[in-house]
Protein backbone atom coordinates (compact mmCIF):
# COMPACT_ATOMS: atom_id res chain seq x y z
CA UNK A 1 0.00 0.00 0.00
CA UNK A 2 1.44 3.37 -1.03
CA UNK A 3 1.24 6.23 1.47
CA UNK A 4 -0.86 9.18 0.41
CA UNK A 5 1.11 12.29 -0.61
CA UNK A 6 1.07 15.32 1.69
CA UNK A 7 -1.69 17.84 0.91
CA UNK A 8 0.77 20.44 -0.38
CA UNK A 9 2.53 17.89 -2.61
CA UNK A 10 -0.80 16.55 -3.87
CA UNK A 11 -2.26 19.96 -4.74
CA UNK A 12 0.97 20.98 -6.47
CA UNK A 13 1.15 17.68 -8.32
CA UNK A 14 -1.45 15.19 -9.52
CA UNK A 15 -4.49 16.59 -7.70
CA UNK A 16 -3.89 20.20 -8.66
CA UNK A 17 -3.19 19.38 -12.30
CA UNK A 18 -6.29 17.17 -12.46
CA UNK A 19 -8.51 19.95 -11.10
CA UNK A 20 -7.11 22.27 -13.78
CA UNK A 21 -7.82 19.69 -16.51
CA UNK A 22 -11.34 19.03 -15.22
CA UNK A 23 -12.11 22.65 -14.35
CA UNK A 24 -15.22 23.00 -16.58
CA UNK A 25 -16.74 19.78 -15.19
CA UNK A 26 -16.02 20.64 -11.57
CA UNK A 27 -17.19 24.25 -11.90
CA UNK A 28 -20.49 23.04 -13.36
CA UNK A 29 -20.82 20.35 -10.69
CA UNK A 30 -20.38 22.79 -7.82
CA UNK A 31 -22.41 25.60 -9.37
CA UNK A 32 -25.14 25.40 -6.66
CA UNK A 33 -22.51 25.95 -3.97
CA UNK A 34 -21.02 28.89 -5.84
CA UNK A 35 -24.46 30.46 -6.12
CA UNK A 36 -24.89 30.36 -2.33
CA UNK A 37 -21.60 32.22 -1.88
CA UNK A 38 -22.37 34.70 -4.64
CA UNK A 39 -25.68 35.55 -2.98
CA UNK A 40 -23.84 36.21 0.29
CA UNK A 41 -21.29 38.42 -1.48
CA UNK A 42 -24.02 40.32 -3.31
CA UNK A 43 -25.76 41.04 0.00
CA UNK A 44 -22.53 42.16 1.69
CA UNK A 45 -20.93 44.07 -1.23
CA UNK A 46 -17.46 43.92 0.37
CA UNK A 47 -14.71 46.39 -0.40
CA UNK A 48 -12.00 43.75 0.12
CA UNK A 49 -12.77 40.03 -0.15
CA UNK A 50 -10.59 36.97 0.37
CA UNK A 51 -11.52 33.59 -1.16
CA UNK A 52 -9.74 30.80 0.72
CA UNK A 53 -8.80 27.66 -1.18
CA UNK A 54 -9.87 29.40 -4.38
CA UNK A 55 -8.62 26.64 -6.70
CA UNK A 56 -8.87 27.65 -10.34
CA UNK A 57 -10.68 30.86 -9.43
CA UNK A 58 -14.34 30.17 -10.18
CA UNK A 59 -15.71 31.59 -6.93
CA UNK A 60 -13.26 34.51 -6.78
CA UNK A 61 -14.14 35.61 -10.30
CA UNK A 62 -17.86 35.30 -9.55
CA UNK A 63 -17.42 37.37 -6.38
CA UNK A 64 -15.59 40.06 -8.34
CA UNK A 65 -18.46 40.29 -10.82
CA UNK A 66 -21.03 41.10 -8.16
CA UNK A 67 -18.88 43.18 -5.78
CA UNK A 68 -18.54 46.25 -7.96
CA UNK A 69 -15.68 47.75 -9.93
CA UNK A 70 -14.01 49.27 -6.86
CA UNK A 71 -13.88 46.02 -4.88
CA UNK A 72 -10.63 44.12 -4.38
CA UNK A 73 -11.29 40.36 -4.65
CA UNK A 74 -8.35 38.07 -3.93
CA UNK A 75 -8.12 34.28 -4.04
CA UNK A 76 -5.50 32.29 -2.15
CA UNK A 77 -4.58 28.64 -2.69
CA UNK A 78 -1.56 26.41 -2.00
CA UNK A 79 -1.66 24.93 -5.52
CA UNK A 80 0.59 26.58 -8.10
CA UNK A 81 -1.09 24.82 -11.07
CA UNK A 82 -4.49 25.96 -9.88
CA UNK A 83 -3.55 29.56 -9.10
CA UNK A 84 -1.76 29.83 -12.44
CA UNK A 85 -4.98 28.68 -14.11
CA UNK A 86 -6.97 31.22 -12.07
CA UNK A 87 -4.64 34.05 -13.10
CA UNK A 88 -5.06 33.09 -16.74
CA UNK A 89 -8.85 32.94 -16.38
CA UNK A 90 -8.88 36.42 -14.86
CA UNK A 91 -6.72 37.70 -17.71
CA UNK A 92 -9.04 36.22 -20.34
CA UNK A 93 -12.10 37.61 -18.58
CA UNK A 94 -10.60 41.04 -18.01
CA UNK A 95 -11.34 40.62 -14.30
CA UNK A 96 -9.71 42.66 -11.55
CA UNK A 97 -9.58 39.56 -9.32
CA UNK A 98 -6.10 38.72 -8.04
CA UNK A 99 -4.60 35.44 -6.89
CA UNK A 100 -1.94 34.41 -4.36
CA UNK A 101 -0.22 31.03 -4.31
CA UNK A 102 0.42 30.46 -0.61
CA UNK A 103 -0.93 28.79 2.52
CA UNK A 104 -3.74 30.89 4.03
CA UNK A 105 -2.83 29.41 7.41
CA UNK A 106 0.49 31.26 7.47
CA UNK A 107 0.38 33.94 4.76
CA UNK A 108 1.14 37.46 6.05
CA UNK A 109 -2.07 39.18 5.04
CA UNK A 110 -2.31 42.91 5.71
CA UNK A 111 -3.79 43.31 9.21
CA UNK A 112 -7.27 44.79 9.60
CA UNK A 113 -7.80 44.89 5.84
CA UNK A 114 -10.45 42.38 4.73
CA UNK A 115 -14.18 42.75 5.26
CA UNK A 116 -15.42 39.42 3.85
CA UNK A 117 -14.01 35.90 3.65
CA UNK A 118 -15.53 33.15 1.53
CA UNK A 119 -14.61 29.55 0.80
CA UNK A 120 -16.13 26.75 -1.23
CA UNK A 121 -14.80 23.46 0.14
CA UNK A 122 -11.38 24.99 0.77
CA UNK A 123 -10.81 25.31 4.52
CA UNK A 124 -11.02 21.68 5.66
CA UNK A 125 -7.38 21.02 4.74
CA UNK A 126 -5.71 23.33 7.27
CA UNK A 127 -3.16 21.35 9.24
CA UNK A 128 -3.70 23.67 12.24
CA UNK A 129 -7.19 25.11 11.80
CA UNK A 130 -7.22 27.24 14.97
CA UNK A 131 -3.97 28.90 13.92
CA UNK A 132 -5.39 29.35 10.41
CA UNK A 133 -8.59 30.98 11.63
CA UNK A 134 -6.57 33.18 13.98
CA UNK A 135 -4.40 34.28 11.06
CA UNK A 136 -7.51 35.18 9.07
CA UNK A 137 -8.94 37.00 12.09
CA UNK A 138 -5.83 39.21 12.22
CA UNK A 139 -6.46 40.14 8.59
CA UNK A 140 -10.12 40.94 9.28
CA UNK A 141 -11.64 44.33 9.88
CA UNK A 142 -13.69 44.56 13.05
CA UNK A 143 -16.94 44.31 11.07
CA UNK A 144 -15.74 41.49 8.82
CA UNK A 145 -17.86 38.43 8.05
CA UNK A 146 -17.10 34.97 6.76
CA UNK A 147 -19.19 32.55 4.75
CA UNK A 148 -17.73 29.07 4.26
CA UNK A 149 -19.11 25.87 2.76
CA UNK A 150 -17.64 22.55 3.92
CA UNK A 151 -18.63 18.89 3.62
CA UNK A 152 -20.59 17.16 6.32
CA UNK A 153 -19.76 13.51 7.05
CA UNK A 154 -18.78 10.76 4.64
CA UNK A 155 -21.88 8.85 5.74
CA UNK A 156 -24.06 11.74 4.57
CA UNK A 157 -22.15 11.96 1.29
CA UNK A 158 -22.05 8.37 0.00
CA UNK A 159 -21.45 9.54 -3.57
CA UNK A 160 -18.06 10.92 -2.55
CA UNK A 161 -16.74 7.56 -1.37
CA UNK A 162 -18.44 5.34 -3.97
CA UNK A 163 -15.31 4.87 -6.09
CA UNK A 164 -12.97 3.93 -3.26
CA UNK A 165 -15.48 1.52 -1.72
CA UNK A 166 -16.04 -0.24 -5.06
CA UNK A 167 -12.34 -0.26 -5.96
CA UNK A 168 -11.33 -1.88 -2.66
CA UNK A 169 -11.86 -5.34 -4.17
CA UNK A 170 -9.25 -4.60 -6.85
CA UNK A 171 -6.58 -2.30 -5.41
CA UNK A 172 -5.23 -1.30 -2.02
CA UNK A 173 -6.01 2.27 -1.02
CA UNK A 174 -4.74 4.25 1.97
CA UNK A 175 -7.39 4.47 4.67
CA UNK A 176 -8.82 7.93 5.21
CA UNK A 177 -7.33 9.39 8.34
CA UNK A 178 -9.05 11.67 10.87
CA UNK A 179 -8.01 15.30 10.83
CA UNK A 180 -7.45 17.59 7.85
CA UNK A 181 -9.18 16.43 4.69
CA UNK A 182 -12.44 16.40 2.79
CA UNK A 183 -14.59 15.53 5.82
CA UNK A 184 -12.39 17.25 8.41
CA UNK A 185 -15.15 19.68 9.45
CA UNK A 186 -17.98 17.13 9.59
CA UNK A 187 -18.36 17.51 13.37
CA UNK A 188 -20.50 20.60 13.83
CA UNK A 189 -19.57 21.33 17.44
CA UNK A 190 -15.85 20.81 16.84
CA UNK A 191 -15.96 23.11 13.83
CA UNK A 192 -17.70 25.82 15.81
CA UNK A 193 -15.03 25.51 18.52
CA UNK A 194 -12.22 25.82 15.99
CA UNK A 195 -13.63 29.12 14.77
CA UNK A 196 -14.31 30.43 18.27
CA UNK A 197 -10.82 29.46 19.42
CA UNK A 198 -9.47 31.26 16.36
CA UNK A 199 -11.06 34.51 17.48
CA UNK A 200 -14.35 34.53 15.55
CA UNK A 201 -17.73 35.23 17.12
CA UNK A 202 -21.42 34.76 16.34
CA UNK A 203 -20.59 31.40 14.73
CA UNK A 204 -23.61 29.93 12.95
CA UNK A 205 -23.46 26.52 11.26
CA UNK A 206 -26.48 25.30 9.32
CA UNK A 207 -27.06 22.28 7.04
CA UNK A 208 -26.85 23.02 3.34
CA UNK A 209 -28.13 20.34 0.97
CA UNK A 210 -27.94 20.85 -2.78
CA UNK A 211 -28.21 18.69 -5.88
CA UNK A 212 -25.10 18.61 -8.07
CA UNK A 213 -24.76 17.29 -11.61
CA UNK A 214 -22.30 16.80 -14.44
CA UNK A 215 -22.35 15.06 -17.85
CA UNK A 216 -22.50 11.27 -17.73
CA UNK A 217 -19.82 11.17 -20.43
CA UNK A 218 -17.35 12.44 -17.79
CA UNK A 219 -18.08 9.77 -15.15
CA UNK A 220 -15.18 7.41 -15.87
CA UNK A 221 -12.81 10.34 -16.28
CA UNK A 222 -14.05 11.65 -12.93
CA UNK A 223 -13.48 8.57 -10.81
CA UNK A 224 -10.25 7.48 -12.50
CA UNK A 225 -8.58 10.86 -12.00
CA UNK A 226 -9.97 12.30 -8.76
CA UNK A 227 -9.87 11.15 -5.14
CA UNK A 228 -8.00 8.17 -3.69
CA UNK A 229 -8.75 6.01 -6.74
CA UNK A 230 -7.39 8.64 -9.10
CA UNK A 231 -4.20 8.89 -7.06
CA UNK A 232 -3.76 5.10 -6.99
CA UNK A 233 -4.29 4.75 -10.74
CA UNK A 234 -1.39 7.07 -11.53
CA UNK A 235 0.98 4.12 -11.16
CA UNK A 236 -1.38 1.35 -12.29
CA UNK A 237 -0.87 -0.70 -15.44
CA UNK A 238 -3.53 -0.95 -18.15
CA UNK A 239 -4.88 -4.26 -16.86
CA UNK A 240 -5.37 -2.92 -13.34
CA UNK A 241 -7.00 0.21 -14.67
CA UNK A 242 -9.48 -1.87 -16.69
CA UNK A 243 -10.33 -4.02 -13.66
CA UNK A 244 -10.89 -0.92 -11.52
CA UNK A 245 -13.21 0.61 -14.10
CA UNK A 246 -15.14 -2.66 -14.38
CA UNK A 247 -15.57 -2.79 -10.60
CA UNK A 248 -16.34 0.88 -10.02
CA UNK A 249 -18.50 1.99 -12.93
CA UNK A 250 -21.58 -0.13 -11.94
CA UNK A 251 -21.40 1.27 -8.40
CA UNK A 252 -22.43 4.66 -9.79
CA UNK A 253 -25.56 3.35 -11.56
CA UNK A 254 -27.84 4.84 -8.91
CA UNK A 255 -26.46 8.29 -9.69
CA UNK A 256 -26.81 8.12 -13.48
CA UNK A 257 -29.99 9.72 -14.79
CA UNK A 258 -30.14 9.81 -18.57
CA UNK A 259 -27.09 11.67 -19.77
CA UNK A 260 -26.31 13.18 -16.36
CA UNK A 261 -24.69 12.09 -13.12
CA UNK A 262 -26.58 13.60 -10.19
CA UNK A 263 -25.92 13.42 -6.47
CA UNK A 264 -26.87 15.23 -3.28
CA UNK A 265 -24.13 17.22 -1.56
CA UNK A 266 -24.53 17.37 2.22
CA UNK A 267 -22.64 20.41 3.48
CA UNK A 268 -22.44 22.89 6.32
CA UNK A 269 -22.93 26.59 5.63
CA UNK A 270 -20.75 28.39 8.16
CA UNK A 271 -21.12 32.08 9.00
CA UNK A 272 -19.24 34.09 11.60
CA UNK A 273 -18.19 37.61 12.43
CA UNK A 274 -14.98 39.23 13.54
CA UNK A 275 -16.67 41.51 16.07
Amino acid sequence: MTAAPSPIDAWNGHSGCTWVDLQPVLDAMFLPLKEVLVDAVRARRPHRLLDIGCGTGDTTLAAARVSGKDADCVGVDISRPMTDAAIERARREGSSARFICDNAQTHAFEPDSIDMFISRLGVMFFEQPVAAFANLRRAARNDATLCFIVWRSAEENPYMTTAERAAASVIDLPARQPGPGQFGFADRMRTASLLTDGGWSHVDIQPLDVSCAYPGSELVNYFTRLGPVGVALQQADASTRERVIAAVRPAFDAYVHGDEVRFDAACWLIRARAS
